[in-house]
């Protein structure tokens, strides 16, 4: 399977959990988009518990949250991300002062993933549209791939840290499984 996440807004190198979370909010609303599309709105019974006979469970309990990850051991599903990087500097600089690639990218990392207790934000509780609340990863070491371009963001902005990004995601399976694989009515996811 193969689609394209964006994000329009700060990244920060080293972001805290509130920063994390409300980039995490802006994929949740992406995949909610993408779980309601075939194949993936076959499989909501994954998560929804309306085929009792089903092993497959993504629901990851986190404090008050419920979430729900596409790319997981239990479909055993890893990705590889392509990420266009958008930013305020000049191509090619590395370290900057909005803070180096490589920190941002691992902002953007965790909040791609499930978070574990202590990385939901203190009194963070889930919004009316975020029961279940889509991740992309349950760990970001289901990550088996990365590319990243950069590029010039050559609309002004309000913040050196705000960027575009767009991320292409390919999920590729580990094992082949009902659900994971092509075949008749079935699509790879």
């Amino acid at each position: 399977m193969q689609f394209t996440l964006t994000y329009i807004g700060e990244l920060k190198a080293n972001g805290d959990l509130a920063h994390k979370h409300d980039i995490r909010r802006e994929f949740h609303a992406q995949l909610i988009v993408l779980w309601q599309q075939v194949p993936l709105s076959q499989y909501h019974y994954w998560f929804d518990g309306t085929n009792p006979k089903t092993t497959t469970n993504l629901n990851r309990k986190v404090k008050y949250f419920r979430f729900v990850p596409l790319v997981s051991p239990s479909l055993h599903l890893i990705c590889e991300l392509r990420i266009f990087l958008l930013k305020q500097e000049p191509p090619g600089s590395i370290i900057t002062q909005a803070g180096d690639i490589d920190n941002r990218l691992k902002t953007l990392f965790d909040a791609l993933r499930v978070p574990a207790e202590n990385e939901i934000p203190k009194g963070a509780k889930p919004k009316s549209d975020e029961d279940p609340f889509f991740c992309l990863l349950e760990s970001d070491s289901l990550i088996s791939r990365i590319a990243v371009d950069t590029d010039r963001l050559l609309k002004p902005t309000q913040k050196s840290t705000d960027v575009h990004l767009d991320i292409q995601v390919t999920t590729r399976p580990t094992q082949t499984l009902i659900g994971n694989r092509a075949s008749g009515n079935m699509a790879l996811i």
